[in-house]
């Protein structure tokens, strides 16, 4: 059953200098891109502004809005002089309904967000109303708007999500007019993104004449990006205007600096925490008005603002912790505290990586490498975060090889290389939920929503047969769970319509609505009551009472765990362990590893011309006198034999990612020639394979890349790669995520929550009855195909390979681990307990390493190097309270990189 609707009658717009005046009124003058906009808008043309970090897209777009969207004129007056009470009683009946949708992918940048949008609203849209919606809203805020939406709504891409899956989800988003996605570099490449695809089809369904802004500042593919965010026409042989690509070309510099250490190690090894620069950190932050301190992950976070502290007790209250784990009151006083000039610095992760005005920030501090162009734009323009101001952004390594990781940054800045974001492509759990939501919000019939999903871009393709399979989950639950009624979710009723039949599935739909999937979460709690914020279930559940740990900047002693929830109390000062958070693992970006062996090719030709460069150079000369320097045209090889075993180092600079996929690959084909097993350790620049038995890798190595032989790369190169790795298990993992945004899962029921081992346990009993009992489900294929494109990164993998067997191999027989190899190393004994700290280890290692290097002659010398590094290599391993306390100590507290032992 459908309706057709009659279009709305245009509203009057304001004076067509209205906004020009807003701003000459302040002494802005408008720029030529923001113009642009305004032109486009008033056309009614969607489109996509992409411009510097604070060059004014805001207000490009949403005084392009006010106006040609609002109404002009004023509230009426009344004869008497209204109380404040009456007067908003007024304004909000004189409100338009909701008109503008303001889509942002953080719940901290929608609060910055509204607060800017209101500006302009007293005099360019007098009696429009303005609102949030997040899941940070009060419920008191959350009832007002239930019975009636303000004229703009900020909120996020699920929230947007629950307005959809409310039953009169027509009636009262019909009126949209305007949808703008900020920061959609952001949520292009994600499921986030595509949900909000999903969002833009319905609506423009609903409003053929819908414009859409999406709003970027670090994209490669801008193209790409645009036709992404619109919604494909409705085929009805009307054609809206045609979309616009506005670029915002600005003068504005942005400076990259980098703090140089006094000496850069020749042996430094990834994954501590950096801590070696804190002194010229602080001088740094003394310096300036006000700082920000990125970090990578939220444990680096923690580490750090103690240690700013600890170093500065007097900046107590001047500084502050800002995470997407602590609670909201917590990040709303910071905000407010750096939007006031209040705080001297934030310690932060990318909780503040986007569109946030904080003018007042002087200078931006980054700990360790952005690990890509764009994360070092979008964090350099927190800085000067306004027209004409310029933005600079200091990056602080913790190992010297981030040192060429900076260089490389400033090269490919310069070049204006900067990383493409591309959507997925027809995720079913997304739909399946999506599908449910439609089904509460009025009902749907499947043929007129099948042309409705298709219409949003990751579903243009969306194969029918795929589509069919999809109606039939939600309807039974596919072949295997047919018998059970709860998978009964949608279903046809008497007039076609399909809908949910259940309340209580629909209350835990809307509870679990969204595509952000987490391990489950513990709340931190005081004794006494207050609230600090949310660490994993998994990182609680290795301490005992008693134990002393670090969060919300503070060392917490663990009283007790009850129902989800870990009670706290303040602990004497002393060592304590760093929470562990899962998404902070973030590879090095393609653009920046072409960037970096474009240096070390310089570098191989004595061309040292940056200040890194120059510095990181003893490094790198080391390196090339003892093995060879990876460039583009040379993969380089390395072989070791010690008391652990033969070693294989390989350096192709891909990221992890690709690296663990990779070293599974070649470990998997070697075991084909000889069986052998393989321990396996990656990072950002290399694998390691470790083998039990003697490998002739000289020979073997361009056979297994594929160096004159042919290798096949598509499915043939996806199934070695799986055969390789423990792929079942890593699947399940996947699939866990699938299972819970499709709605087989959940991680609450409303007034509950469920923990992380039950959320296991549900999903994999899931995973081998679909297995078992119907293997053609497509969520199962979908596991895969996630596991191939996001754990492995399959097609940069393939595309990686492809370029090794184009490059020369160049294989080194060593005596010693070289600087390139010395990381690789620490990340396999990262993984294994010792009964000395992995500090001590190292030092040992690392001085015996420094003998050798320094030594350019005396055989003698050189043997008792290699020596002195086999005895440390081959200490005891035990388990235990005490080691488990040296492991933290040596840096445990960051993410590890990934080891697999393979018995092939």
């Amino acid at each position: 059953m459908s309706t057709t609707r009659r279009p709305r009658k245009p509203l009057p717009p304001v004076a067509p200098s209205a906004a020009a005046a807003w701003m000459a009124a302040r002494g802005w003058q408008p720029f030529g891109f923001q113009q642009g906009v305004w032109r486009a808008m008033g056309e009614g043309r969607s489109g996509l502004l992409h411009a510097t970090t604070g060059a004014g897209k805001t207000y490009a777009v949403w005084l392009g809005a006010l106006q040609h969207l609002a109404r002009a004129g004023t509230a009426p007056a009344t004869e008497e002089a209204p109380t404040a009470r009456t007067a908003l009683r007024t304004r909000r009946a004189a409100a338009p309904p909701l008109t503008v949708l303001w889509i942002t992918p953080m719940r901290a940048l929608a609060a910055d967000s509204l607060r800017a949008l209101q500006a302009p609203l007293p005099e360019l849209a007098p009696t429009w109303t303005s609102g949030l919606r997040t899941g940070d809203t009060a419920s008191g805020e959350r009832a007002a708007q239930d019975r009636r939406l303000p004229t703009l709504l900020v909120t996020t891409p699920e929230s947007v999500s629950l307005l959809l899956a409310r039953a009169d989800a027509r009636e009262r988003l019909a009126s949209v007019r305007l949808v703008v996605v900020d920061e959609w570099h952001e949520l292009v490449g994600n499921k986030r993104g595509v949900q909000v695809q999903l969002a833009l089809a319905r609506l423009s369904g609903w409003n053929p004449a819908l414009q859409v802004w999406g709003m970027s500042a670090t994209l490669g593919n801008l193209e790409e990006a645009l036709h992404t965010l619109l919604p494909q026409p409705v085929l009805d042989g009307s054609q809206p205007p045609p979309a616009v690509l506005v670029q915002g070309r600005i003068d504005k510099r942005l400076d990259v600096q980098v703090m140089l250490p006094a000496r850069a190690d020749r042996f430094a090894w990834a994954g501590h925490m950096g801590l070696s620069l804190l002194p010229q950190v602080v001088q740094s932050i003394e310096a300036a008005a006000s700082t920000l301190v990125f970090t990578n992950t939220r444990s680096q976070a923690e580490r750090w603002y103690q240690a700013l502290l600890e170093a500065r007790p007097d900046w107590a209250g001047a500084i502050a912790l800002h995470h997407g784990s602590l609670g909201h009151e917590v990040r709303d006083w910071v905000e407010h505290g750096l939007k006031a000039g209040q705080l001297k610095a934030v310690v932060c992760t990318s909780s503040l990586d986007l569109g946030v005005d904080f003018l007042p920030v002087e200078q931006v501090l980054q700990i360790g490498s952005a690990k890509g162009v764009a994360r070092l734009v979008q964090r350099a323009g927190r800085s000067g975060h306004a027209p004409g101001r310029s933005s600079s952004i200091t990056l602080v390594p913790t190992h010297s090889l981030e040192l060429v990781e900076a260089a490389a940054a400033r090269h490919a800045l310069a070049q204006g290389r900067i990383e493409d974001r591309h959507t997925p492509r027809a995720p079913l759990d997304v739909l399946v939920q999506h599908l449910v939501t439609v089904a509460l919000g009025g009902g749907f019939v499947p043929d007129a929503l099948l042309a409705e999903v298709r219409r949003a871009p990751a579903y243009a393709a969306l194969a029918y047969n795929d589509w069919q399979w999809t109606l039939q989950f939600v309807r039974q639950g596919g072949a295997s769970l047919a018998t059970y009624p709860d998978f009964h979710r949608v279903v046809p009723d008497d007039e076609g319509i399909w809908r949910v039949p259940d309340a209580r599935l629909a209350r835990r739909h809307r509870s679990n609505i969204g595509t952000i999937v987490s391990d489950a979460s513990m709340q931190v709690q005081f004794v006494s009551g207050g609230r600090l914020g949310s660490v994993e279930e998994s990182f609680i559940a290795r301490l005992r009472k008693g134990d002393v740990f670090m969060f919300a900047g503070r060392l917490l002693e663990l009283v007790r765990t009850q129902q989800m929830t870990a009670y706290v109390r303040i602990a004497p000062r002393g060592s304590a362990a760093l929470p562990r958070w899962s998404g902070g693992r973030m590879p090095l970006s393609n653009t920046l590893a072409d960037a970096m062996l474009e240096q070390l090719a310089q570098a191989e030709h004595g061309e040292f011309t940056t200040p890194e460069m120059r510095c990181v150079r003893p490094l790198l000369e080391l390196q090339q006198a003892w093995s060879a320097l990876p460039t583009p045209g040379r993969l380089v090889a390395e072989t070791l034999h010690t008391r652990e075993g033969w070693h294989l180092y390989l350096y192709p600079l891909a990221g992890r990612l690709v690296h663990l996929g990779l070293a599974g690959l070649l470990g998997w084909r070697a075991s084909q020639q000889v069986p052998n097993t393989f321990s396996i350790a990656v990072n950002d620049y290399g694998l390691e394979l470790l083998s039990a038995k003697p490998v002739d890798w000289a020979t073997l190595l361009p056979r297994l890349i594929g160096e004159g032989t042919h290798t096949t790369i598509g499915r043939g190169l996806e199934d070695e790669v799986l055969a390789s790795l423990n792929a079942t298990e890593m699947a399940r993992r996947r699939f866990r995520e699938i299972a819970r945004i499709a709605g087989l899962i959940f991680q609450s029921h409303p007034g509950e929550q469920r923990s992380s081992r039950q959320l296991q346990a549900s999903s994999s009993l899931y995973y081998d009855v679909f297995a078992q009992y119907d293997p053609d489900n497509l969520l199962l294929a979908q596991a895969r195909a996630e596991l191939l494109t996001n754990e492995l990164d399959m097609d940069r993998l393939a595309r990686t390979l492809r370029g090794m067997q184009a490059q020369t191999l160049s294989i080194h027989a060593l005596e010693r681990p070289t600087p390139f190899a010395l990381p690789l190393m620490v990340e396999r004994f990262r993984e294994r307990l010792s009964t000395e700290t992995l500090a001590d280890r190292l030092a040992r290692m690392v001085q015996a390493l420094e003998q050798a290097a320094d030594a350019t002659t005396g055989t003698h010398l050189a043997q008792h190097a290699v020596q002195s590094t086999d005895m440390a290599w081959d200490l005891p391993d035990s388990s235990g309270a005490r080691t488990q306390r040296a492991r933290r100590a040596a840096g445990g507290d960051t993410p590890r990189r990934t080891r697999r032992r393979h018995g092939f």
